[in-house]
């Protein structure tokens, strides 16, 4: 299973847990929105897209040639589109580190809120 779709059920699991009873845990778990802010930062890059730095997040943005249409995994796709496959390599392999990074967000998410159930 990859790692951000284990981390996303295990924190699920979690969530589901913390809100039994009325939601206690929940109450208690003033920490845990500021860790799940921190899977949104996940996903960027300072160094941003290739040929446009000010872009940093790495998962969806403005297409280079489609003016506002989103796409997904910009860098990787945009590369694909124009033939330049050492550049889709290199993007493939900074995405998979930016979903590795998500993945310790969601889990760090889980374990604040596993710290306020006990």
């Amino acid at each position: 299973m990859p790692p951000v779709k284990n981390s996303a059920q295990k924190y699920q699991t979690a969530f589901d847990r913390a809100q039994a009873n009325g939601g206690v845990a929940l109450a208690k778990a003033t920490s845990v929105n500021a860790k799940l802010l921190e899977t949104e930062r996940a996903l960027t890059l300072s160094q941003g897209l290739p040929d446009r730095p000010w872009f940093q997040h790495q998962i969806y943005a403005p297409g280079f040639y489609t003016g506002y249409g989103v796409k997904t995994m910009p860098a990787v796709r945009e590369a694909i589109e124009q033939d330049k496959w050492p550049l889709a390599e290199q993007s493939i392999a900074v995405v998979g580190k930016v979903l590795t990074n998500e993945a310790a967000a969601i889990d760090a998410a889980t374990a604040e809120l596993e710290k306020a159930e006990q």
